[in-house]
């Protein structure tokens, strides 16, 4: 277990105000010039000291031959220099009493020497008796979107939108494509944590740190293998009513498994074990990245359902059955609406339209009235806990959005509104992107994820109401 200095070290890892590069360069084939790039040009606030022995500036910053040369104090170093240089610099980071390490350097348990786990080995006892927490090492680093800090050597990763999406990954590839992703999606981080080799901060220990993160309130996990998966699956079970966990676990096959062991120094286990030890702690199991990413979104934008019934509305009949199927495949259910609303559905709709759930809109396009009435009332029914609405763009329909965004905006999801609205880039954008930003709706790329996300959504209300 790790000692309050240590939990207090974390603090100052995120939320540094200064931040040592150590192994910086003007150089573009050095991951320190990326580095340093990434901190100079994604908004960081705080002191930046690069560490140089042959350079007296580093990108228009003085820098310094080592940390110990510095006068003043460091919350965080990111090192990124060889292997063979990281015990003595460890020993510098204690001296000068610096609160956390970014580890990017790689050759620790990793590699097939076997003297690379046992070098992690010597590095982890050093760093826990120093109270030193470090991500990594063999990591990109580590981003608080909140404190504009991109300590990693990705600067694009500053372009993703600020949220309260926290994601702790074993893989800086998948940290990379959920990152772009989401840029493209609209979905916002508070953090992204590469966890590399997992020195001395594990799942565990980022979950513990997460629980209390006042900018988080949803955690993904991207897990690999662990050693020791108990205490993740504690900490999991201990929060996850608090802020829910949203798990992809890979590794199910055997060559996916050999390649674990060769990216994080770690087997990926059974999966089976696994999966059913993240559902009993209560953390959603999904099986893809962006079934992941979308999970968190709706997690982080949507109400949560009272129950599993759904109607699904839809501006034409194709995507309306697709989402149909999906919401049946996932647990959810299209119940008939109330006789008054059907009613009432009836008397806006012509007798050619299907008029039942799931309802096909489209001969109300023109009529935004019309369009606008079926979404109350079917939000409004007592047998209907979520709607999935689906808004393709076809000309004609070109105000569609525009009609029901007061109503959407007004309703705020007192009942789930998962949506497809889909069109050209610069169509309905701005439109989509200011109701998600007000909570009025969260949207997705085609009706089956639509249906997927809510259907997560409905897993998470059965494992609140589970105890």
């Amino acid at each position: 277990m790790k000692n309050k200095k240590f939990f207090e070290n974390m603090k100052r890892l995120f939320n540094p105000e200064s931040v040592a590069v150590i192994g910086a360069s003007n150089k573009f084939d050095k991951l320190g010039f990326h580095v340093m790039k990434s901190l100079t040009t994604g908004g960081y606030k705080g002191k930046i000291i690069p560490v140089n022995p042959s350079a007296k500036e580093i990108m228009g910053i003085k820098a310094y031959p080592s940390i110990s040369a510095y006068s003043g104090s460091i919350d965080l170093a990111i090192i990124a220099v060889p292997a063979r240089f990281v015990f003595q610099i460890f020993d510098e980071c204690h001296e000068k009493d610096v609160g956390g390490v970014v580890l990017i350097t790689a050759g620790f348990r990793e590699i097939e020497d076997p003297e690379g786990a046992k070098n992690q080995e010597i590095l982890k006892q050093k760093a826990d008796s120093y109270g030193i927490p470090v991500i990594g090492p063999n990591t990109f680093g580590m981003i608080n979107f909140w404190h504009n800090l991109n300590a990693s050597f990705t600067p694009e990763f500053s372009l993703t939108k600020k949220g309260d999406i926290a994601l702790v990954s074993q893989s800086g590839g998948m940290s990379h494509l959920l990152s772009f992703l989401s840029q493209r999606h609209n979905v916002g981080y508070s953090k992204i944590v590469g966890i590399g080799n997992r020195l001395n901060v594990d799942f565990y220990e980022m979950i513990l740190f997460l629980k209390d993160d006042p900018h988080t309130k949803v955690i993904a996990l991207y897990i690999e293998g662990i050693d020791n998966p108990m205490p993740m699956i504690r900490a999991i079970k201990d929060m996850h009513k608090s802020k829910p966990v949203v798990a992809y676990k890979t590794g199910s096959s055997k060559s996916s498994n050999l390649a674990s062991k060769s990216h994080t120094g770690s087997m990926a286990g059974r999966y089976e074990i696994y999966i059913g030890a993240l559902r009993q702690a209560g953390a959603i199991v999904v099986n893809t990245a962006e079934e992941l990413m979308d999970t968190a979104k709706a997690l982080s934008q949507s109400s949560i359902p009272d129950g599993n019934r759904v109607a699904v509305l839809s501006g034409q009949a194709g995507p309306g059955i697709a989402a149909s199927d999906m919401a049946e495949r996932v647990g959810l259910e299209l119940p008939p609406f109330t006789e008054k609303t059907q009613k009432r559905i009836n008397e806006l709709l012509p007798p050619m339209a299907i008029r039942t759930n799931p309802v096909d809109m489209g001969p109300a396009w023109y009529d935004a009235s019309a369009t606008r009435e079926i979404i109350d009332v079917a939000m409004r029914d007592e047998n209907i806990d979520a709607v999935i609405l689906l808004i393709m763009y076809a000309s004609a329909n070109i105000k569609a959005v525009e009609g029901i965004k007061e109503m959407l905006l007004e309703w705020k999801q007192r009942k789930p509104i998962i949506t497809c609205i889909s069109a050209p880039a610069g169509i309905w954008d701005k439109e989509v992107s200011f109701l998600e930003e007000n909570k009025a709706l969260t949207n997705y790329p085609s009706p089956e994820r639509a249906a997927q996300a809510l259907g997560n959504l409905w897993e998470y209300k059965k494992i609140l109401l589970r105890g």
